[in-house]
Order: structure tokens, then sequence, then C-alpha cells
């Protein structure tokens, strides 16, 4: 399961999406997940996912290792179509227990519009951290929120906070995985009995992978240090961002997909 997580990893290849300017991968990410809940109707679902398709074919990278990372939402997304499907108040269309549990029209569509969303969207997501490396991210997120410094906002600080962050996603899960073959060699198991059963058996992982992480921390805060390292101000950047036609061009069928995409799903 673990390995199945692909949010906040870097797919290394060569493609027209890992080139383009991280402002642009991380406007169009925002904007494509905001589009997502102005839909009303199934055929601003079919735009979106044909843009997106579009998109993951540019970005050449296998559509099983992108689809791969939707089995760590599975819980989270049965759970949520559970919801909607049976507390959406509307038309019954199924009663069980005499009515006391039904499924209405209304709860159908609610669930299913909500369940392509989160796929729409962890997919989306994993698609801008998949072809945008950490350091490129940040800088992106940095150059997007420079009118925050107007209100003293620590836009700097804040962006390397998430760079860190997205750099121990795959080095915990990498430490995690570890220290559960070392436990399962040790008659750990991890794998066979109920939810709660195996939930109860991932509790011995916590106290080795939080010292690890304090450790990998503290150890990041002393190279940090050491090297003078002393904020945003007065730093010059080795790559500089600058814009180029194909980030006009992404900017134009954005712009293409959102107003398509709005009008026939609001049709």
């Amino acid at each position: 399961m673990l390995r199945d997580i692909t949010l906040g990893q870097y797919y290394q290849t060569d493609s027209v999406i890992h080139r383009l300017d991280p402002r642009v991968k991380l406007g169009g990410t925002i904007l494509y997940i905001i589009s997502l809940f102005f839909f009303e109707n199934i055929f601003g679902y079919l735009v979106a996912a044909a843009f997106l398709a579009v998109v993951i074919a540019l970005s050449r990278i296998p559509f099983k290792y992108i689809v791969k990372g939707m089995k760590a939402i599975l819980f989270l997304l049965l759970i949520t179509v559970i919801f909607n499907l049976f507390l959406t108040p509307g038309t019954p269309l199924v009663e069980f227990f005499g009515g006391r549990i039904r499924i209405t029209y209304e709860g159908l569509k609610y669930a299913v519009f909500m369940a392509i969303r989160l796929s729409f969207l962890i997919v989306g997501s994993s698609i801008m951290t998949l072809t945008t490396t950490p350091n490129n991210l940040t800088d992106g997120m940095e150059r997007m929120m420079r009118p925050l410094k107007l209100i003293r906002v620590p836009v700097h600080e804040i962006t390397m906070m998430m760079s860190i962050a997205l750099r121990f996603i795959p080095i915990l899960l990498e430490e995690t995985d570890k220290i559960m073959k070392a436990q399962m060699a040790r008659g750990a198991d991890f794998e066979n009995g109920n939810l709660i059963r195996r939930a109860k058996a991932m509790v011995p992982l916590l106290v080795p992978l939080f010292i690890s992480a304090i450790r990998r921390a503290n150890d990041l805060a002393m190279a940090m240090e050491a090297r003078c390292y002393r904020g945003g101000e007065g730093r010059t950047k080795m790559k500089p961002l600058i814009y180029q036609s194909r980030d006009r061009i992404a900017y134009l069928s954005l712009a293409i997909y959102l107003v398509c995409g709005i009008v026939v799903g609001r049709l």
C-alpha cells in the first residue's frame, strides 16, 4: 500500500509538461480543481476527463503509475460515496428495512459526482508533483505568493516548509517500508486479520518512525545552519523563472478548457 502512494513524488522523464514553468502547473492545477465543483452535469466531467487525458498523454507518465496512487484513497472514497448515497434526502429509488434506509436519486447523483471529483482531484494533483521537482515547485509557489509580502506574510519560509514536507514524503515512505520489513522478519503480521487488527499492528511502527523523522529533521536543520542559511532575503535563484512560448500556449489551453467546461457543465 505504501508503494502505491505517488502524491509528492517526482517522475523523471522528458516531456512538454515537465518543461512547463512551475507557476503554470501550480496555477493550472488549482484552477482545474476549482472547476470540478462548478459542473452540474456529466458533460462537464467528460470535458474535464478529456483535458486530463491529454495532459497525461503529454506528460509521458505511464497511466498505470498514476492510477496506482488511487489505491491509497479507496477507503476514503468508499466512505464518501456511502455517506452521499444513503444520507442525501430526495426522491427514493430503493428502500431497505421498511424505508428506514433508502437510496435517493439525488444521493446517487451526488455520490457519483463526488467520486469523480475526488478521483480527478487526486490524479490532477499527482500529475503536478510527478512532473515538477520540489525545488521548482517551491520557486513557483514563492513567486505566486509574492504579493503577500506586502502584508508581511513570510512567503519564503512558508514555501520552504512546504518544499521540505514534499521532500519528506518519499523519504518517510521508504523508512516505513524498511521498518515494516524489519518487524516482519521478527514475526510481526501486518497483512492478516480484520481492519482493526491490522491498524493495531501498525502502532509499533509509529515510535521508530517518529524517531527517524525527528533525527532527519535535526540533521537537515544542522546542515542548513552550517551553510549559513538565514532566510530568503537577498538570495538569488540559480535558475530564475522566465515564461516561454509553451507556457503561454498552456495558459491559452487552460482558458479554453475552463470556458468550454463551465459552459457545457452548467447547461
